[in-house]
């Protein structure tokens, strides 16, 4: 009777969760592992952006001049950003009339880490439709591992820890707009790309490709191109008026600004066009980054053409800046890379377009032993990147410390009262532009000149945007004109006008 009476009335222990279950369960809900990916990349986003601006490694160029913009939006003023010079309207520099939707937010919490926090909510649901569409292709287990190779990827993550940027919008667009091509879904492609528009000028041409490739996919299903072309006519156009009117109209010099750096530096020669596409040797290793990231077989898919515009303008430039894989500009590269891997694996196995997407994994195809290594070799890219990139500063103690240069920055820093008009150096630039009025400290002051100059010898930005002489010039120019000093010790250096 006793056992009778415990058999009854105790619960039964749970056996623990085995792989097989997990798996199981994640093949029933999709949306739960796409958007818990999500969560966790924009969590890890955060905490590495808001922990470099803690530690002053955060620039005037660029977090800076986007929050001197994004406040002028917020107070119902044109985006008019000292940082760039006297005067600068950004809209003259680069078309991202998009940014102007932070200002509400920014107007909330009047802070730098508004924007680096809002780059990060805005980056990590390009994760969500790549997961959702490779989970349809492939099961819950390539969708883990196209999930964590897309929020995990070099290029996004690099931007995400690196400033603000206007991309920031496109990431997720791109994301919606690559799923929405590989599943065949024009319209839906159409209207995720239509606002990579408002997000800089050279995405109108992004825009165009994606309306060739909807054109091209009418054709093979013997509908009408004619709405993928109008499309592709659209983004070709905007990019054209936003060049050659818009950005000249804002620009203080009446032009745009980045002519010179897609000239080649110069070269007259049709000839010398294929030799800077290809020279120097690290523009391969971003090809082959890219090409790696797709797994090698997503190059195969026409998605992976939606990238063309992007590496032309990169590739034909005579900015060093642009060729690498070390800054923000490969972030918008990433979306895609990885949708044409799903693409590829769909083509290698998965079901076709007009097979249910909620098909289970008994019906789907299985993949192909080059589906799977294609699979395998984007994994691979995203673990041996993670080292290089700086979201492994999560699980290092020492990044969450703070020195003793950075405690006597700080106090350096509180000298200054808010509301003041600041010449400083560019890290320390970003750090006062949510509470001061602040140029770069490298270039000549208008009117009676800066109230404080502030600046640390010691940064290694201190090169760019500014050159070191320059900026040795303009201290011996601030001496000169009878500015004190209230701080000088090693590398800090803070002057008062007299």
């Amino acid at each position: 009777m006793t056992m009778a009476l415990v058999r009854a009335g105790s619960p039964r222990p749970q056996p623990a969760a085995s792989p097989r279950r997990l798996t199981a369960a994640l093949a029933r809900r999709p949306a739960v592992l796409a958007w818990g990916l999500a969560a966790a990349f924009a969590a890890l986003y955060t905490c590495v952006a808001v922990n470099r601006h803690r530690r002053g490694l955060s620039k005037a160029y660029d977090l800076g001049i986007f929050e001197q913009a994004v406040r002028a939006y917020a107070h119902g003023r044109a985006p008019i950003v000292p940082l760039k010079g006297p005067g600068y309207h950004l809209l003259g520099d680069h078309f991202h009339p998009l940014i102007a939707t932070l200002a509400p937010a920014y107007r909330a919490f009047p802070s730098p880490l508004t924007l680096v926090v809002a780059q990060a909510l805005l980056m990590a649901p390009a994760v969500v439709p790549l997961t959702r569409w490779a989970h349809e292709v492939a099961g819950p287990r390539a969708a883990l591992i196209v999930g964590c190779a897309t929020g995990a990827s070099w290029g996004i993550v690099r931007a995400a820890a690196d400033d603000f940027h206007e991309i920031a919008f496109a990431v997720p667009l791109l994301a919606f707009a690559a799923t929405a091509l590989g599943r065949r879904r024009p319209l839906a492609a159409a209207l995720w790309s239509l606002p990579l528009l408002l997000v800089k000028e050279d995405l109108g041409l992004t825009v165009a490709a994606v309306g060739l490739l909807i054109a091209w996919q009418a054709r093979q299903d013997r509908r009408t191109p004619l709405p993928g072309l109008a499309l592709a006519a659209v983004g070709a156009a905007a990019t054209a008026l936003t060049v050659l009117v818009l950005l000249p109209a804002f620009n203080p010099s009446g032009g745009f600004d980045y002519w010179q750096q897609l000239d080649g530096g110069g070269q007259p020669s049709v000839w010398a066009l294929p030799l800077r596409l290809g020279w120097p040797p690290v523009k391969w290793l971003l090809l082959f980054l890219l090409a790696a990231t797709a797994g090698f077989l997503g190059v195969r898919s026409p998605l992976f053409l939606l990238c063309l515009p992007t590496l032309a303008w990169r590739l034909s430039s005579s900015n060093p800046h642009y060729w690498g894989v070390s800054y923000h500009y490969s972030a918008v590269l990433m979306p895609i890379a990885i949708a044409a891997l799903v693409d590829a694996l769909r083509r290698a196995g998965g079901p076709r377009p007009a097979d249910t997407p909620s098909a289970p994994p008994s019906r789907r195809a299985p993949l192909t032993r080059r589906a799977r290594r294609a699979l395998a070799v984007s994994a691979l890219v995203t673990a041996v990147t993670l080292p290089l990139y700086p979201l492994h500063e999560v699980v290092m103690p020492e990044a969450w410390g703070t020195s003793p240069r950075l405690t006597d920055t700080r106090t350096m820093l509180r000298l200054i009262p808010d509301d003041a008009t600041v010449a400083a150096s560019n890290r320390l630039a970003a750090q006062l532009t949510d509470r001061a009025e602040v140029t770069l400290v490298c270039r000549e002051p208008v009117g009676p000149g800066p109230e404080w100059v502030a600046v640390d010898l010691r940064d290694p930005s201190v090169q760019a945007p500014c050159a070191v002489a320059d900026t040795t010039r303009m201290l011996t120019v601030y001496r000169g004109s009878g500015y004190r000093p209230l701080v000088d010790r090693d590398g800090l250096l803070l002057l008062k006008r007299p």
